[in-house]
């Protein structure tokens, strides 16, 4: 199970982009990868008409990277931290529901 979320803050842990923080556009979990906002890039050449580019040319775009080079940013602190789960309940409509809740494990914060 992935605790790494579409449009969570990350930062890159290890590879050519260490260092780097964006926002994750998609997750793959089925081969463990992410594709990262301004990470990774890498240009493709195309021919007019190949995978709908009606122009052709040179396109740069992000590439996947490997979900365990990323970590989640702490919102306190803007640091790379791990994620824990916690249990909550929460009370609508004179119910009450157990929901899940993801944290970041250094200072405690919801993510």
């Amino acid at each position: 199970m992935a605790k790494i979320k579409k449009d969570d803050l990350v930062q890159v842990l290890s590879g050519k982009d260490r260092g780097k923080q964006g926002k994750v556009l998609e997750v793959r979990p089925a081969d463990e990868r992410v594709v990262v906002e301004g990470v990774n890039r890498i240009k493709r050449h195309l021919r007019a008409g190949q995978f709908g580019n009606s122009e052709g040319g040179i396109v740069e775009s992000e590439a996947p990277i490997h979900i365990s080079n990323v970590a989640v940013v702490d919102p306190e602190t803007g640091k790379p931290t791990r994620v824990g789960y916690r249990e909550e309940t929460v009370e609508r409509d004179g119910r009450t529901k157990t929901v899940r809740v993801r944290y970041a494990k250094a200072s405690g914060k919801d993510l």
